[in-house]
């Protein structure tokens, strides 16, 4: 493994599995998942629709617990109350949605305050925040914009300064490009990989292999199960590719 990825883990999935009840039978969405992911790393987890890519999304950003394994985020235990829960989600991981998730009815400044605003930050502090991350991403000159009047691009850009904010230890990025043109989806993907330069670790779902390979480690899913994981200076990157 190489030296930038012997840092700290700050997601540590052992022996996870996820079974939903449909009915008389159960479905496993995941089978006996093992994943380690260090600090600084920038991660793409690529899988067709089906795969349990998404189950896999829940449970690493804490929106769901898995029905047995081990599962430590930033050396906090996740099997614990819903309440707790929520305070480490709240606390350890930024989001960004394929849809981008803001609420129509605040401002881009609201929209990117309301994390903050949770974990009960002081309210002199929160606008500052939000203002420094703003600028980040160019907005600073939008504001008061309510997420009606920007474009598609600009919203994703709110939804990424959201997701800084609190400075999570994980940015967690669903299809953040699903929704726009290719020029603006690059534009998001560059912004992704800068942020990663700073330091952010990044894990970014798709089902795109071409979106997959911006990242430096791209781990496949078919069937619930991690049938690959790859980085980018391996000379056989992706070599289950053709299984899935």
């Amino acid at each position: 493994m190489e030296d930038n990825l012997s840092e700290k883990e700050v997601i540590k999935m052992r022996n996870i599995n996820k079974i939903y009840r449909m009915g008389s039978s159960d479905f496993k969405a995941l089978d006996n998942v093992n994943l380690t992911i260090n600090k600084g790393e920038y991660i793409a987890i690529v899988g067709p629709s089906g795969a349990g890519k998404s189950t896999l999304m829940n449970i690493i950003g804490c929106l769901d617990n898995p029905t047995s394994g081990e599962y430590i985020l930033d050396e906090l235990d996740t099997k614990c109350s819903d309440s707790k829960l929520a305070e480490i989600r709240n606390k350890k991981i930024g989001f960004i949605f394929q849809n981008y998730n803001l609420l129509p009815r605040l401002n881009v400044l609201e929209n990117v305050e309301l994390p903050l605003l949770y974990l009960g930050v002081s309210s002199n502090k929160v606008r500052q925040k939000a203002m420094e991350v703003l600028k980040k991403v160019g907005l600073e000159t939008h504001i008061k914009h309510k997420p009606t009047e920007l474009s598609g691009g600009q919203k994703q850009r709110v939804a990424i300064a959201r997701a800084l904010v609190t400075e999570p230890q994980i940015i967690l990025a669903d299809e953040p490009t699903g929704a726009l043109d290719s020029k603006t989806g690059k534009e998001v993907l560059q912004m992704l990989k800068d942020l990663n330069k700073e330091g952010n670790t990044i894990v970014m779902i798709t089902h795109d292999k071409e979106i997959a390979s911006e990242a430096k480690r791209m781990i496949t899913v078919k069937d619930g199960r991690i049938t690959s994981d790859s980085w980018k200076e391996d000379e056989v990157a992706y070599e289950t590719d053709e299984t899935n």
